[in-house]
């Protein structure tokens, strides 16, 4: 169809919502805004540098007032299947992200947000129904996310941040995200870093490819691996069929390295106080969950900063009770790396 010449009303009336548009972006001016459509900067772009023009692709609404961080959560990982997507990052992506959390918690948002906007993530802030407020990373728009898969990092904004919990296997590893939104919402001054993609999600790359806990090329270990050059310890949470390991609930491991060996004595000894059964790798055979080989725990291991791997059987995480008493005996380890006395 041949377009009609634009009237002089069709004209005032572009101009009118231009300049509406201006005014409310300059009353609103937060960075976070910056970029988004109709504000001016730069507009957003996936993964491959092209242009996102559609609907779908453009930033998705800032959540006001208050919000139930375990239901956000929650709903963001009910969605992550073994049939979802995933695509590799490249080296720059996977660094502008890691770059973006060194600078939040550096406590320069600016460059956090222009950092993470030039791969296609932002950071906003949340507060919690319990009034705690959170720094949410993650893909700026919808589709992004779902294409992509590389996950969220949420940052406890109460004070200075001493530990992360580790979730590589949300869905996969089911109801392992409730031991990480546990966790971050009942001890001060942790991280979240949460994979984005089922470890069996189909990337095009082979079967293992979004298996973020033995991939390097990840920006869930970019991330972790910048908050361990942060010595920030880390506990990574999995979770294992009850019968691979019939006689006990839990095993507690230090992974690759020794530093977390004094932190992982005093896991076992939480969890049991909890009523559990814990193999401890340094006492006995665990199976084949004893997270020697996971890629974060050989950096960690590497850098001398402690790092637990933690398994929980199906018992555990299917009971919400259960799952409260193991975030008991997590809290009490990061309650320690949270003061300093390790």
């Amino acid at each position: 169809m041949t377009s009609q010449p634009e009237t002089a009303r069709g004209v005032r009336a572009r101009t009118a919502r231009a300049a509406r548009t201006v005014l409310l972006c300059v009353l609103l001016g937060a960075p976070l805004l910056a970029g988004a459509a109709g504000c001016g900067g730069p507009s957003a772009a996936d993964g491959d540098g092209r242009k996102d023009t559609t609907r779908s692709r453009r930033a998705a609404p800032q959540p006001t007032g208050t919000v139930d961080l375990a239901r956000r959560i929650t709903d963001y990982t009910d969605g992550i299947t073994a049939d979802g997507s995933y695509r590799i990052p490249a080296e720059r992506e996977r660094r502008a992200v890691a770059d973006g959390v060194r600078a939040l918690l550096d406590g320069d948002r600016t460059a956090a947000g222009r950092r993470l906007g030039s791969v296609g993530y932002a950071v906003r802030t949340l507060v919690d129904s319990s009034g705690t407020r959170y720094a949410e990373i993650a893909d700026a728009t919808r589709e992004g996310e779902v294409r992509r898969g590389w996950g969220r990092v949420y940052v406890d904004l109460r004070g200075p941040v001493r530990w992360q919990v580790q979730v590589p296997h949300p869905s996969a590893d089911q109801r392992t995200e409730q031991l990480g939104i546990g966790l971050l919402r009942g001890a001060p001054g942790g991280v979240l870093v949460l994979a984005g993609a089922h470890r069996a999600a189909d990337s095009g790359d082979g079967p293992d490819a979004a298996d973020v806990a033995h991939r390097r090329d990840s920006v869930f270990a970019a991330v972790s691996d910048a908050l361990a050059d942060r010595r920030l310890p880390a506990v990574q949470v999995h979770g294992f069929a009850d019968s691979s390991l019939p006689d006990h609930d839990v095993v507690v491991s230090p992974g690759s390295g020794e530093a977390g060996l004094p932190s992982a004595r005093s896991l076992a000894a939480a969890y049991r106080a909890q009523g559990m059964r814990v193999c401890e790798v340094w006492e006995r055979y665990c199976g084949r969950l004893e997270g020697r080989t996971n890629v974060e725990g050989e950096y960690a291991g590497e850098a001398g900063v402690p790092f637990l791997h933690v398994e929980h059987n199906r018992l555990i995480r299917d009971d919400d009770a259960l799952v409260a008493k193991a975030v008991r005996a997590l809290a009490e380890v990061t309650g320690r790396w949270g003061t300093g006395r390790g």
